[in-house]
Formats: C-alpha cells, structure tokens, sequence
C-alpha cells in the first residue's frame, strides 16, 4: 500500500509509525530495531571480511549504512537510501568512507524524511556523508 493508502486505511498504524518509526512494529512485521538486533551477527560477519557484495532491501542497508557510519538510531529510518544504487564502504582510521553510486533505471522515490525535517529538507550529517 502507498503511504496515503495506510493512512486512509488504518490512520491509527499510521500515527503510531509516525510517532517512532524505529520502534513501530507494523501488524505481523518488524520494527527497524528489531531489523538491527537481527543483523547484529551478520554485521559482526562482515567486520572480519574483506571485499564483500551485499544485496538487500533499503530497511537493511539502512541499518548496515547507520553501523558502519556510526549514525543513531533515531535517524536511521529516514535515511535517505535510493532504489538501484550502489553503496562502496570502505574503512578508514575511525569509521568509513561512502561511496554512492547510482544505476540508471527508474524507480519511484520511497525517501520519507524526519518529521521534523520534513518542510526543511534533509539535513543530517548521514546524508550530508553521502551527499545527499
């Protein structure tokens, strides 16, 4: 369902994402902290190897990019994260460098900013390291 489709839907759900959408576990589904406590061994797996492709949904390389860029938690799912694009991370001294690199094919824009950002524009250090 489209974003407007929830809230015409099930304007409570919707309120309740709003409110904390880390937290909020949609019915049957997951939250974005319940994502991160899941990948925490496979992100401790990518920390002892070299040159790895991960191919994923924009939820899980939301919460890999906020690991491996050290972002917080309450800024994580609003991370601006294009469909068809590839992220390179590589390691430096403290932390990583971001790489964004972008595949032409049309896609819709899923991007839902903070709510308190959403009349300013985007301005977190995340997407100012990814240049966005």
């Amino acid at each position: 369902m489209t974003y407007k489709e929830v809230l015409e839907k099930y304007p409570d759900e919707h309120e309740q994402r709003y409110e904390d959408k880390f937290k909020y576990r949609s019915p049957r589904g997951e939250s974005y902290n319940d994502l991160k406590v899941r990948l925490e061994p496979v992100i401790m797996e990518l920390e002892r190897q070299q040159n790895i492709l991960v191919i994923c949904h924009q939820a899980v390389l939301r919460v890999l990019l906020a690991y491996f860029l050290d972002s917080p938690s309450d800024e994580l799912p609003y991370m601006r994260v294009p469909l068809h694009t590839v992220y390179k991370l590589t390691p430096i001294a403290f932390g990583c460098r971001a790489e964004k690199i972008a595949i032409d094919v049309d896609a819709v824009d899923t991007h839902v900013p903070h709510p308190s950002r959403a009349t300013k524009g985007d301005d977190s250090p995340l997407s100012q390291s990814l240049g966005t």
